[in-house]
């Protein structure tokens, strides 16, 4: 996967995880629906928003370009993520149409299962996709490589 779209991979998953959270603050906070207040939290909604645009598209090309196999499951896989993505991008939009946004109404928003189900997919995808310092460890390496001794300077 090339540097780019790893950091794109990243941002969007940033963006949602990130939002989700800044969302629990928020929610704890006791706001009432003042349409003067809420900038952060409407850059916040629009910042998610943008990262679920076309999220399985996304991820389906990221495949194509790793070269992974077999390619049926990832894309089945991304075709409901896409969904999800959806789902909650359409939750995030109607948040954003109301003139002012209470901390219940985030509350609400947070514990959606259109936003939750999407931050389960991509826990899932973010161990798959992105690239980590292991796997340039080769799989027989890892597969040889003995265990710690035991511990034998302490007696009981």
């Amino acid at each position: 996967m090339s540097d780019t779209a790893t950091s794109a991979l990243k941002d969007r998953i940033d963006a949602i995880e990130g939002g989700y959270e800044f969302f629990l603050s928020y929610a704890a906070k006791g706001f009432r629906a003042d349409p003067a207040t809420g900038g952060e939290l409407r850059d916040c909604l629009r910042r998610m928003d943008t990262a679920m645009d076309g999220l399985g598209e996304f991820l389906s090309a990221l495949v194509s370009e790793r070269d992974l196999e077999p390619l049926p499951p990832y894309d089945a896989f991304f075709e409901v993520v896409g969904q999800d993505a959806r789902r909650a991008q359409l939750a995030i939009r109607l948040v954003m149409a109301q003139p002012g946004i209470s901390s219940q109404v985030i509350d609400n928003l947070n514990a959606s299962v259109h936003l939750r189900a999407l931050l389960t997919d991509l826990f899932l995808v973010d161990e798959i996709l992105r690239p980590r310092a292991s796997d340039a460890i080769p799989a027989a390496a890892l597969a040889s490589e003995e265990p710690p001794p035991a511990d034998t300077s302490s007696t009981p």
